[in-house]
């Protein structure tokens, strides 16, 4: 008996034979990938690495900056006050002075003579006084031997009081001739910094220049004013109980720092004192002030600054300003769920100065993953290989 394969006697069902191994192969083939996903060009995507964070709740420290201008102690204008020419500059632009230290030296020679005179007076009144009590002393005797009324007595007498009288008015003729003298000469009324000297040698000067002769200020303390806007001023005001009044709750604002226009901090930390009651109509802010020692005159009356106010905040969700991205004025983070999927995420952050973190107030919270590499690029859904990253090597020494 002879067999032969079915295949082999039914030629005819060959190609269909084919046909059908050819599509299972292919179906295996397509169904082995590996578990990575396909491009557009159906070729594998490959799941990256990222590294993460867990979020966890901090204490932080945000610090605010607001632009300010810096004043001495003490600003005193120097102006004459007589009429003269300068006849002698003592300082020169910029100088250290002391007080007591002499500065100018106006030329008035009316007033010297004004002394002289004031001087005569004093001696011819003396003499008049002597006169009418010579003149008492001579009629007292005789009234009272009753050679003479007592009319007389009395006249002398009055003379007498009057001539006393023209005296001590002699008397403040002096004094008021010297103080007008001692104006010739002017001193620096603190110790300070000479500011710039408009007049120079020869000119005349009077009480009612526009310009001072110059200004002394007075460095060894200096005052930095600064503008805090109503929101914030009205947020600050409401941030205590009604027990504690505002002046107590300045006093607990933390030290300040200030920041010097070549970006360096000063050395000596400073106190906010007063919040101004007013707010400026044209800008809606109130002036701030915070004091300053100022021993080594570092710091000139008339420059700029920053003031930072460093403010503590409890719990606060510190997220790195390198893991979000801005989009329509929006800023976002990658929130990685428990599939190991990407979400593009919203978030609310506080307004504080630039720095290396951001405080989260909404869209995220404790606990939440997030991816710490923004590219800004990644589509939700997608799948990652999270790489976990300790908080220490994130905040550092932040608390």
């Amino acid at each position: 008996m002879n067999l032969k394969p079915e295949w082999l006697i039914n030629k005819k069902s060959l190609p269909k034979a084919i046909c059908i191994l050819s599509f299972l192969v292919i179906a295996a083939l397509s169904s082995c990938g590996n578990g990575k996903d396909k491009n557009s060009d159906g070729q594998a995507e490959q799941v990256l690495d990222y590294k993460v964070l867990e979020l966890q709740p901090r204490q932080a420290t945000l610090n605010v900056d607001y632009p300010a201008s810096l004043q001495g102690q003490q600003n005193i204008e120097i102006r004459p006050k007589v009429d003269g020419y300068v006849e002698k500059i003592y300082v020169d632009e910029g100088a250290s002075v002391t007080k007591g230290q002499l500065l100018f030296k106006i030329s008035a020679p009316q007033y010297e003579q004004d002394v002289r005179t004031a001087q005569a007076g004093i001696k011819t009144a003396e003499a008049d006084l002597a006169l009418a009590r010579m003149q008492v002393n001579k009629v007292k005797p005789l009234v009272q031997q009753d050679i003479i009324s007592r009319y007389e007595l009395e006249t002398a007498e009055y003379n007498e009081q009057s001539k006393a009288a023209a005296l001590a008015q002699a008397k403040a003729a002096l004094v008021n001739a010297q103080v007008n003298l001692g104006y010739t000469t002017i001193t620096s009324p603190v110790n300070g910094v000479i500011g710039s000297l408009p007049h120079k040698l020869g000119s005349l000067v009077s009480a009612s220049n526009t310009e001072p002769l110059t200004t002394v200020y007075n460095t060894a303390n200096v005052y930095a004013y600064f503008a805090l806007n109503e929101k914030a001023l009205l947020a600050f005001t409401r941030d205590s109980s009604d027990k504690t009044s505002l002046s107590a709750k300045i006093a607990k604002l933390p030290n300040v720092s200030l920041i010097l226009p070549d970006s360096s901090i000063y050395e000596h930390t400073g106190r906010v004192e007063t919040i101004n009651g007013l707010i400026n109509t044209a800008t809606g802010a109130a002036n701030m002030r915070a004091d300053f020692v100022n021993p080594r005159g570092v710091i000139r009356s008339g420059s700029s600054a920053t003031v930072r106010i460093p403010n503590v905040i409890k719990n606060a969700i510190l997220v790195p300003q390198s893991a979000t991205y801005e989009l329509q004025n929006k800023r976002f983070v990658y929130v990685v769920d428990a599939q190991k999927k990407v979400k593009n995420t919203a978030i609310e952050v506080m307004n504080n100065t630039e720095g290396q973190f951001y405080v989260a107030t909404d869209g995220i919270k404790a606990g939440d993953v997030i991816i710490l590499e923004s590219s800004g690029n990644l589509k939700d859904g997608t799948v990652i290989k999270p790489a976990p990253v300790s908080a220490q090597s994130v905040y550092g020494d932040t608390k």
